[in-house]
C-alpha cells in the first residue's frame, strides 16, 4: 500500500495543471484499486456545488456537467458528513441519487472519502464497481489514506491554476491563498515586481587563464564597482535607516575584503590559474553549501548573504548589473524573490515600495529586521509560492497573519484597501492623541510602554506617545553583527536608548538567544530548540557574555536612572537567584571601580507555566514581572505558532490562557509588586481591554499599535471593562470569546477596524 501510496502522490505532484492532476488520479487509483470506476468531484466556490471534475469508468461527457449541492446525493452525503461511506448496495441508500448522463446504473459498490485540507473540504472521490458487495477494510484504508495525501496536492494545484483563472468545465478554483510568515506587520495591495538574479553562479563554466594578472585586473575592478553600488545603496538609505540598521552594509563589504572572500578568489585566480567569473563561483557555491549545510537556521540564511554577494560581483563581471535593474515599477510595488537580500530594498524608490515577499527566509532574516525598521510590509518563507508565475499581478498581502493572496476576488481587495486606508488615515490622526493621556472615561489611567530593538524604533515611539519602554530587546544588536559586541559597544547602544527615553523608564531584556533567534559566531543547534538552551539558561552558563553585558548597562545608566534590568525565560527560584547574584556583582565591581551608578529595578519574564506557578515566590525576590504572553501562550496550548499545521490552534483568548492571565497578577499584586504584560497580547486592542480590567500596571506594545490601545481605552469606562471580563470568564471558546469582545466593544463605539487585525509586538 505504501508503495502505491507514493508511486500515485509522486506522479500527481509532477503533473503540469490541476486538470491533468485529477485525470491522472483517477486513472491511477483505478488500477491500483483494480476498480471500474474512481471519479473526483471538487467544490466550486461560486455555486457551493461538487462538480464532477474527472472519472475513469463514468461517461467522461458527463465531466462538468454533473453537479451536488453538500447532503444531495452519496457525494454530497459523504462531503456533508466527512467521513468515508462505503456501501455495498448504493441503489438501496436513501440518499441514492441517479444521473442518466453517468451511467453509473451499472454499478452497485459504492466508497466515497472526502478530501479534506486544512479542515476544509475540497471534493470527494469515489471508486464504485458492479458486483453488489462491501469494499473491505484494507480498501478502505487505501482510499482515505490517498485522499489525505491527494488533499495538499491539489488544494496547491488549485491555488497555482487560479493564478491563470483557469476554469476546467464551469468551475472556478478557490482563491489562492499561500501561507508564510510574518517578518513586518502591516498589509498591503499592489503589483508585483518579480526581482531576479542579474547572473546565475551556477551555469559559470571551470575555465582557466592564461594571462592572471588581466584576470586580476578584471576582479579587482568588478570588486570596486559593487562596494560603489553598496555604498550607494547604503546612502539610499541613509533617512530610512539609523546608522545601526545600516551597518549591514558594512557588513557586506567586509566579505569583499582581501581577508575575506576578496582574497579567497584572488588566491584561487592565482593558485589554479581560474579566469575570475570561475574561481568567483567555485568559491561562493563553496561557501554557500557549507551555510546551507547547517544545522542552525540562523546560519543557513547567511548562505543568501554570501550567494547575493556573488552574484553581484559576477554581474559586474558580465557588465550585466545596469542591465539587469528594473526601472519600470509599479506605483504600488510588492517586491517578490526568492531569497530578498538586504541590498535589494534600495534598489526601488521608496515611495513605490508597499510590500515585500521572500520564498525563502525566516522572521530573523536581516532583510525581515530591516523591513520592520523600515516599515514595509513582509512576508518571509511563503514556500509554495509561484512567484514565477507573479510578475506584473495584483496581489493582496496580509502579513500580520503571513498571508499572500494571488488573483484576489474584487470583495478581498475592497476589504484589503479599507483596512490599508484605515491604517494610514489612523496613523494621520494619532498625533492628536499623543499628548492626551491613556485614560478611561472614569479617569482609570494604564501606561501604555513599548518594545523596541533599534533605534529606528525611538522616535516613532515618542511620537506617539510611550510612557516608556517595557521591552528593548538587546540581542538585535547581537543579530547584526559578525562576533559579539564589546562591553563599550554595547554601552554606547544601551546609552543611546537610555538618553532617548530619558527621564522614562527603559526596560532592557538580557540576551534572549536560542529558540529562533542564533547568533551566526555562536550556534545552538538542538532538535526542540523552544524546550532547549535558551534565554537565561545560555546566560547562567555563560556568566563572561552576561557580566559584560549587565556592566554595559549599569554604566550606560550613570546619571540617568531610568534603567530596569529583566530576566527572560525564568523557569525556577535558583534560576532567578542566581542571575539576581550576578547582576549584583558586577555592580559592585563598579561600585569599586568608582562609578556612581544607583541599583536598578530588576524584574523577570513570566513566559513559562513553571513561572506562571511560582509567581508569588518569583515575586518576593524582584522589584517587577512582566508576562511575555508569545510564549506563554505557546506553551499552555502546546501549539508552534510558526508551523502553518498548527497556528490556528494559537488563540490568547483561550480560557486557559486568560486564567493564567488573572491568576499571574492576583499573586503579584498580593505580593505587592507591579506586573505588565510585554507580548502580543497587550497590542490587540480587544485583548489590551481585558489585561486592563484584570489590573495590570503596564502594557508595553509595537509602537505602531500604541495609538490603537489608546484610543479604544479612552472610549471606555472602567466598568465597561471589568464587566467585559467577568462575562468573558465565563465562556469556554476563543473564538466566542473573541467576538463578544468585539461585539461589546462596537457596541461601545469602539472603531470596528481596530479590533480586526492581528498584532505581533
Amino acid at each position: 500500500m505504501l508503495s502505491a501510496l507514493r508511486k500515485v502522490v509522486q506522479e500527481v505532484n509532477a503533473a503540469a495543471s490541476l486538470e491533468q492532476a485529477l485525470w491522472l488520479i483517477v486513472e491511477r487509483v483505478r488500477a491500483e484499486m483494480n476498480t471500474q470506476v474512481c471519479s473526483i468531484y471538487l467544490l466550486d466556490t461560486a455555486s457551493q456545488r461538487y462538480i464532477l471534475m474527472a472519472t475513469e469508468g463514468l461517461n467522461r461527457e458527463s465531466v462538468g456537467r454533473v453537479s451536488l449541492a453538500p447532503g444531495e446525493g452519496l457525494v454530497g452525503l459523504v462531503a456533508r458528513r466527512e467521513e468515508p461511506l462505503n456501501l455495498d448496495d448504493a441503489e438501496s441508500h436513501p440518499q441514492y441519487r441517479y444521473f442518466p448522463e453517468t451511467g453509473e446504473e451499472r454499478f452497485r459498490s459504492f466508497l466515497g472519502t472526502p478530501i479534506i485540507h486544512l479542515g476544509k473540504v475540497l471534493g470527494v472521490l469515489v471508486v464504485q464497481q458492479v458486483e453488489e458487495r462491501r469494499f473491505d477494510e484494507s480498501e478502505e484504508s487505501f482510499l482515505v489514506t490517498l485522499s489525505a495525501q491527494l488533499a495538499a496536492v491539489i488544494a496547491h494545484a488549485e491555488a497555482t491554476g487560479s493564478l491563470d483563472q483557469v476554469t476546467l468545465h464551469g468551475y472556478r478554483p478557490p482563491q489562492a491563498s499561500f501561507i508564510g510568515v510574518c517578518g513586518a506587520q502591516g498589509v498591503a495591495v499592489g503589483e508585483v515586481a518579480v526581482i531576479y538574479p542579474a547572473a546565475d553562479l551556477y551555469g559559470v563554466p571551470l575555465a582557466r587563464t592564461d594571462d592572471i594578472e588581466a584576470e586580476l585586473g578584471h576582479f579587482n575592478a568588478a570588486l570596486c564597482r559593487v562596494r560603489r553600488d553598496l555604498q550607494d545603496l547604503s546612502e539610499q538609505l541613509q533617512h530610512r535607516l539609523r546608522e545601526e540598521e545600516r551597518a549591514l552594509f558594512d557588513v557586506y563589504l567586509g566579505m569583499l575584503t582581501d581577508s575575506a572572500l576578496g582574497g579567497e578568489i584572488v588566491n584561487r585566480i592565482v593558485s589554479e590559474s581560474l579566469q575570475a567569473r570561475s574561481a568567483l563561483a567555485k568559491v561562493i557555491l563553496e561557501h554557500v553549501r557549507t551555510f546551507e549545510s547547517m544545522d542552525d537556521s540562523y546560519l543557513r540564511e547567511r548562505a543568501t548573504d554570501v550567494r547575493d554577494l556573488g552574484l553581484r560581483v559576477l554581474a559586474a563581471l558580465d557588465q550585466q548589473h545596469e542591465r539587469a535593474k528594473r526601472i519600470d515599477y509599479p506605483a504600488s510595488t510588492i517586491l517578490v524573490a526568492e531569497e530578498l537580500t538586504a541590498s535589494m530594498l534600495g534598489e526601488v524608490p521608496e515611495d513605490r515600495l508597499v510590500g515585500l515577499i521572500s520564498v525563502r527566509g525566516s522572521s530573523s532574516s536581516h532583510v525581515a529586521i530591516l523591513a520592520r525598521a523600515m516599515g514595509i510590509p513582509t512576508v518571509m518563507g511563503a514556500v509554495d509560492l509561484p512567484y514565477q508565475q507573479l510578475d506584473g499581478r495584483h496581489i493582496v498581502l496580509d502579513a500580520y497573519r503571513g498571508r499572500v493572496y494571488t488573483n484576489p476576488s474584487a470583495e478581498l481587495v475592497h476589504q484589503f484597501e479599507e483596512i490599508w486606508r484605515e491604517e494610514q488615515q489612523f496613523s494621520r490622526e494619532y498625533h492628536a492623541l499623543t499628548p492626551l493621556p491613556s485614560e478611561t472615561l472614569d479617569g482609570k489611567h494604564l501606561p501604555l510602554w513599548v518594545n523596541t530593538g533599534l533605534m529606528t524604533d525611538v522616535v516613532r515611539s515618542l511620537d506617539r506617545g510611550a510612557e516608556g519602554v517595557g521591552l528593548y530587546r538587546t540581542e538585535i544588536s547581537f543579530l547584526l553583527r559578525d562576533r559579539f559586541p564589546s562591553e563599550e559597544e554595547q554601552r554606547n547602544a544601551y546609552r543611546e536608548q537610555l538618553t532617548a527615553f530619558a527621564p522614562r523608564p527603559v526596560t532592557m531584556r538580557t540576551l534572549d538567544i536560542g529558540g529562533d533567534k542564533s547568533l551566526p559566531y555562536f550556534p545552538i543547534t538542538e532538535d526542540n530548540p523552544f524546550l532547549g538552551w535558551r534565554g537565561i539558561r545560555v546566560s547562567l552558563d555563560h556568566p563572561e557574555i552576561f557580566l559584560v553585558q549587565v556592566r554595559a548597562m549599569l554604566k550606560a545608566s550613570e546619571d540617568l536612572n531610568n534603567l530596569r534590568i529583566m530576566l527572560p525565560m525564568i523557569s525556577s527560584v535558583p534560576e532567578l537567584e542566581q542571575a539576581l547574584r550576578l547582576i549584583q556583582r558586577a555592580w559592585r565591581e563598579l561600585l569599586e571601580e568608582g562609578y556612581n551608578i544607583q541599583l536598578p529595578q530588576l524584574g523577570a519574564m513570566i513566559e513559562v507555566p513553571a513561572a506562571l506557578f511560582q509567581s508569588r515566590e518569583l515575586a518576593r525576590r524582584v522589584d517587577f514581572l512582566s508576562v511575555g504572553t508569545n510564549d506563554l501562550t505557546q506553551y499552555l496550548l502546546a501549539v508552534d505558532r510558526n508551523n502553518p499545521r498548527v497556528a490556528g490552534l494559537y488563540d490568547s483568548f483561550h480560557p486557559a490562557v486568560l486564567r493564567a492571565l488573572v491568576r499571574i497578577v492576583e499573586d503579584v499584586h498580593a505580593e505587592g509588586r507591579t506586573v505588565s504584560v510585554c507580548g502580543e497580547m497587550a497590542g490587540d486592542p480587544g485583548a489590551a481591554v481585558l489585561l486592563m480590567a484584570m489590573g495590570y500596571d503596564v502594557l508595553s506594545m509595537n509602537a505602531n499599535n500604541l495609538p490603537k490601545v489608546k484610543s479604544v481605552i479612552r472610549k471606555l469606562q472602567m466598568s465597561d471593562a471589568r464587566k467585559l471580563l467577568v462575562e468573558v470568564m465565563a465562556m469556554q471558546d476563543a473564538r466566542a470569546i473573541g467576538k463578544h469582545i468585539f461585539d461589546t466593544l462596537t457596541g461601545l463605539g469602539v472603531n470596528p477596524r481596530l479590533l480586526h487585525s492581528k498584532t505581533d509586538a
